[in-house]
């Protein structure tokens, strides 16, 4: 179907603004560390079960050691190292602001993949990373006078933003190793590779203690479980079949959609104030995005 690309890309991003949501009222309650690897392991569940119905194998026992190696670094760096902080910083500056911040992921997704990738930047592509990063510094940054200042957590700030460098090297990594390979096994792929890594790390610092003591909350382990339906399976499948149908630079920037998604429940349903140059912002970085498949 012609756009399906950039349908799912779309998809992927309401997918992820109703997770952030989610993992934000989480994460306060059980940590980010805690949230990120509960929400794996239900992750890889759940999709196993969904390849188990569609394929009849419940583990990606099919893809080849190219799909492996490619996806499993996908997963490392965006589920282990991307999500880590990204989840952190939610819990720090709240998943609107988080979001916004992570619209950089287009921006750094097309620079590394002129590299790696061998994808051209246009002229007009030059002018949407200038107008994204733009349009982020506005939301982010707020005026007093005449001088300016973080109107956020700089330490909030800086995990989010290593959130996007591991979500668009996830990106790269994932156009380079899916193929035609099925998206939601490749997403399994990914999220095992994410588990094993925090499996290893909780291990080296010795945090089991917390990460059993969040599986005795009762609600917000339902909280977890639907935000890892929405994000972890099916927005991160949604994605992974973007990627597969579009381009890279197209697929990041329309899920890079979700600061505009997550301002109307920010608003109406947490009744947060949002302020006209942080609505600005998200409207100029998003426009910017927009420019990458005009």
């Amino acid at each position: 179907m012609q756009f399906s690309g950039e349908i799912a890309a779309i998809a992927t991003a309401l997918c992820w603004t109703a997770s952030a949501l989610f993992f934000e009222n989480a994460g306060k309650q059980l940590g980010a560390l805690p949230l990120n690897i509960i929400r794996i392991v239900l992750a890889i569940l759940f999709l196993g079960i969904i390849t188990l119905l569609t394929r009849g194998k419940f583990f990606p026992t099919d893809a080849t050691p190219y799909q492996w190696f490619w996806l499993s670094l996908s997963g490392f760096v965006s589920f282990f190292i991307g999500n880590s902080f990204m989840y952190h910083s939610y819990t720090i500056i709240g998943a609107r602001m988080g979001q916004l911040i992570m619209n950089f992921t287009p921006v750094i997704t097309v620079f590394v993949a002129i590299s790696f990738l061998n994808e051209q930047l246009s002229a007009l592509k030059l002018l949407a990373v200038f107008t994204v990063v733009v349009g982020i510094f506005m939301a982010v940054i707020g005026r007093q006078g005449y001088r300016f200042r973080l109107t956020i957590s700089f330490k909030g700030f800086v995990f989010a933003f290593l959130g996007a460098v591991g979500q668009a090297f996830g990106f790269i990594f994932t156009k380079k190793g899916i193929g035609d390979y099925d998206p939601v096994a490749g997403t399994q792929i990914r999220a095992i590779a994410g588990l094993l890594g925090l499996i290893l790390f909780i291990s080296l610092i010795r945090q089991w203690k917390p990460v059993l003591t969040a599986t005795q909350n009762k609600a917000s382990m339902k909280v977890v479980l639907w935000g890892t339906i929405a994000g972890p399976v099916v927005g991160v499948s949604l994605s992974m079949y973007a990627i597969q149908h579009t381009q890279t630079g197209i697929a990041a920037t329309l899920i890079g959609l979700v600061p505009i998604f997550i301002i109307v429940p920010a608003v109406f349903f947490m009744k947060e104030k949002i302020s006209l140059m942080q609505v600005l912002g998200a409207l100029v970085s998003v426009g910017g995005s927009v420019l990458f498949f005009v």
